[in-house]
């Protein structure tokens, strides 16, 4: 039970920042403060407006996927809810690591991104290890 709230929360809150972050690379790419968390220029936000958009749905959509998988867990469907926010935080995670491999200037923003998925991720994966070890002493 605990376990499960912790996935619960840290999914919730991987969402939550995935939402954010949408909104920066979809709604305000352009916008003076965004270019800044960026490094950016006016000119650069121009061109590359339509990729940020993309990518900030794609970042909306995995939030989306968490929450499903939040929703899940709460109506009862503890091992469905489990593996979708361990997929969803997981590629969370997953990308996180990269933009951080790719360019350790980017450390602040991979922490911001990537640590309610972590946190999510490895409670999840206990979660279901100890499912699976209680239907393995319930045979």
């Amino acid at each position: 039970m605990v376990l499960t709230v912790i996935v619960v929360l840290a999914a919730a809150l991987a969402a939550a920042v995935h939402a954010y972050i949408f909104v920066l690379e979809t709604l305000r790419w352009e916008h003076p403060s965004t270019r800044r968390v960026f490094g950016t220029t006016a000119e650069q936000a121009s061109q590359s407006k339509q990729l940020a958009a993309n990518q900030g749905v794609y970042n909306l959509l995995l939030g989306v996927a968490a929450i499903a998988g939040v929703v899940a867990l709460m109506l009862g469907a503890t091992d469905a809810g489990l593996a979708v926010v361990l997929t969803a935080t997981g590629i969370m995670l997953g990308a996180a690591v990269y933009l951080v491999a790719s360019d350790r200037s980017k450390a602040r923003a991979a922490l911001v991104q990537g640590a309610f998925p972590l946190v999510a991720v490895v409670a999840a994966i206990v979660a279901l290890a100890s499912r699976a070890a209680l239907v393995a002493t319930a045979s």
